[in-house]
């Protein structure tokens, strides 16, 4: 097995999502993308956005097979035509199925992060260049119908120069070409970009939903699913993050932790800044942070609700929040030692302080709120 990273379109863990022959918990977003095709307003630029790991690459890839599998003009001879499509499923024997999944279909363009050659390293973001090469796909003949389509993932890694290349082809876009734009995050993106889109928001996933995705990627039914669906808020990829590192535990143990202040278990806490410092852990470490985080920000929504948000993330987290922030004046409090705690971390990262002791550092200012202090 090649310890080489997955391709910046691919969540560790998971299938490549032209691999994904099933997309879950988004019948919605298919169903709208449809209707539109069926009615003959299939725009050419379409934004597929919501949070991260929730199946947008997938739908991007369904939606690709899809019109490259469905020629255009089909009026059926003689016999009529067809009756319009109900999903867009393509059949994994289909000849475009099979040429997708070995990545040699003529008609799709595929824009991602991409490697250096000078350096040698992957970009941390889409250039110029990238796009620029999808000027010699469009002078190619097309197949298949005559439909092109582009899968940009993610749009959000475009720098300005490559984003500017990319309205233009949007301003003029190539005849019988469909461009997919993946955006985690769609207010990055030029303004001009956004509007000549058509938007396709994909929600997060609920826990039923997110147990079948898993199960599909191979990983299995996780043991908690409500636990894993709210700790990874839904997104897939987050649950096999959280799967790959220990999330849940990790999480349970800070809960545990939560659950002792103001009195609180030093013993444990110790142990969760020594396992933080362990070599080779900087992804656990980066993972803790962001769990610090969602803990603090579902105690600032339970102070300001009056309810803890539900599904619970660990056993007994609903009743650790309730009673660390019963008012909304505690909410306030959380909330404003949260901003305090994120640009700590971000200070202590940027100048290497000890992860031990910045993990420290944290429970203890957790603990003054606790107390009121």
């Amino acid at each position: 097995m090649s310890d080489a990273p997955p391709p910046p379109d691919q969540a560790p863990g998971a299938p490549h999502p032209r691999e994904t022959t099933h997309l879950f918990g988004q019948a919605t977003a298919e169903a709208e993308f449809l209707t539109a095709f069926n009615a003959g307003r299939l725009h050419h630029g379409w934004l597929l956005h919501g949070p991260q790991g929730v199946g947008k690459a997938t739908l991007a890839w369904r939606i690709a097979r899809f019109l490259l599998a469905t020629p255009e003009g089909e009026d059926g001879g003689m016999f009529g035509a067809p009756p319009p499509p109900e999903s867009l499923d393509i059949d994994a024997g289909h000849p475009v199925s099979r040429r997708l999944l070995a990545g040699a279909d003529p008609g799709l363009a595929s824009i991602i992060r991409t490697v250096n050659e000078k350096t040698g390293r992957m970009r941390n973001e889409i250039v110029v260049d990238d796009i620029r090469r999808l000027n010699r796909f469009f002078g190619l003949s097309a197949t298949d119908g005559g439909r092109r389509v582009v899968i940009v993932d993610t749009a959000d890694d475009m720098n300005p120069n490559a984003a500017n290349a990319l309205l233009k082809m949007l301003e003029e876009p190539p005849a019988r070409t469909t461009i997919l734009l993946v955006s985690h995050q769609p207010s990055r993106l030029l303004p001009t970009i956004r509007s000549r889109c058509r938007g396709l928001r994909l929600a997060p996933l609920e826990p039923e939903e997110m147990a079948r995705a898993l199960d599909e990627t191979g990983v299995g039914t996780p043991q908690q699913p409500d636990h894993l669906a709210a700790l990874a808020s839904g997104s897939v990829g987050n649950a096999l993050r959280l799967i790959n590192l220990g999330g849940l535990e990790i999480y349970a143990e800070l809960m545990a932790i939560l659950a002792s202040l103001p009195r609180l278990d030093r013993s444990r806490a110790l142990a969760l800044a020594e396992a933080a410092a362990q070599r080779n852990a900087s992804e656990r470490f980066e993972l803790l942070l962001n769990l610090i985080d969602f803990a603090m920000a579902r105690l600032a929504q339970t102070g300001a609700h009056g309810t803890p948000p539900m599904p619970e993330a660990a056993s007994g987290e609903a009743q650790t929040l309730t009673r660390l922030a019963p008012s909304p004046e505690s909410a306030r409090r959380w909330a404003t030692v949260a901003a305090e705690i994120i640009q700590r971390s971000r200070q202590g990262k940027a100048v290497n302080l000890d992860p031990a002791s910045l993990v420290l550092d944290t429970v203890f200012r957790m603990q003054d709120v606790a107390a009121g202090r």
